[in-house]
């Protein structure tokens, strides 16, 4: 459970991109979170029941390195309709459709489904807006860099660290020294890291994550859903090959 509550969203550092500020004050109602990324057993295993029930797309998508580490090389559309499965399996209200009646269930196609097109109170599975990733990602801190603090060490993320950001501390540089072996990619089992303060893994690399968002200006300031339209959605996070800056 993340609670609800206010949180001051983007970045006043200068450390990061243009888009990451102004900053403001974004309030959020509470939601459910997973703890640890998708891992690729449960990604096969709702896979699995996907293309017999009408998710024809979904019958090759998704790798990972190991059964418990993240599912990757996923669209956002893949994403948005293993959800919809995952909720169908489990008996669950399916969140996203493809008319603004609600009455087809997104299972095929690049559809760039619309905010009126998501039942936003069912009980099944969806991703969360970009708003409610990073109020998570903070883990109930204020105006700090990263889930772990205002610094970043091998610790407590998977990515690629680099000496010249003097937020990066880590003792160990380059690839993570427990996980960059072997053939790429480097991915860590999820969960394998140290959580924070709401009790989530992997907010910070390991895997970008999807955010619902279509990627674009927001000023939204309660429980905003971001642009109406765009191209393009939102990632978050960084990867293990991502330097801190994308943390």
């Amino acid at each position: 459970l993340i609670p609800a509550g206010a949180f001051v969203m983007g970045d006043a550092s200068n450390e990061g991109y243009p888009n990451e500020s102004p900053t403001r004050t974004v309030t959020v109602s509470a939601f459910y979170l997973t703890k640890t990324e998708v891992a690729f057993a449960e990604w096969k295993e709702v896979r699995d029941w996907a293309v017999t029930h009408g998710y024809t797309d979904l019958a090759s998508v998704g790798v990972g390195k190991a059964d418990t580490h993240p599912v990757q090389n996923v669209s956002w559309y893949d994403s948005v309709q293993w959800l919809n499965a995952k909720s169908e399996k489990e008996g669950l209200t399916p969140v996203y459709y493809t008319n603004d009646a609600q009455t087809t269930v997104y299972r095929t196609g690049n559809v760039n489904v619309t905010a009126a097109q998501v039942q936003w109170t069912a009980n099944g599975y969806r991703l969360p807006t970009e708003a409610e990733w990073e109020k998570a990602a903070r883990g109930g801190t204020g105006g700090k860099r990263f889930p772990s603090g205002d610094t970043i060490t091998h610790q407590s993320a998977n990515y690629f660290s680099d000496a010249s950001y003097s937020y990066d501390t880590s003792p160990s540089r380059g690839f993570h020294p427990t996980y960059g072996t072997g053939s790429q990619p480097y991915t860590s089992p999820v969960g394998s890291l140290a959580a924070n303060g709401y009790g989530l893994f992997d907010m910070a690399g390991n895997a970008v994550e999807w955010c619902w968002d279509f990627y674009g200006t927001d000023t939204g300031t309660t429980d905003p859903r971001g642009p109406s339209s765009g191209g393009e959605r939102d990632i978050r996070g960084g990867a293990w090959y991502n330097d801190a800056i994308y943390l």
